[in-house]
């Protein structure tokens, strides 16, 4: 138990799960285990975003910003009914004032 207390670097986090795993030297190593990352959800409804990759820093940072994230309005924030209700919302105001002025 000592042993798997005094590591060094980033192994001595105990947040990620270790698998101890018996090596073909018939000893035993830990490997770590990387954290499942939540998916993006809507801001205002809260539901999972479509065509919006989860992972982590690293993984994400490879990719370009256009597979990040959908190329619409309010993409990576807004899920595609929220986006409809709030256009069609938008249009009906400035339809409304067109009128009264």
């Amino acid at each position: 138990m000592i042993r798997d207390i005094n590591k060094s670097g980033r192994s001595r986090s105990l947040k990620k799960p270790r698998i101890a795993i018996r090596t073909p030297g018939g000893r035993i190593a830990y490997h770590h285990r990387h954290k499942k990352h939540s998916v993006a959800r809507c801001s205002r409804c809260g539901a999972p975003l479509n065509a919006t990759p989860t992972g982590s820093k690293h993984i994400m940072r490879k990719m370009t910003y256009s597979q990040r994230r959908p190329n619409r309005p309010y993409g990576g924030n807004l899920c595609s009914r929220c986006l409809r209700e709030l256009m069609i919302s938008r249009a009906i105001e400035e339809g409304i004032s067109l009128l009264a002025s």
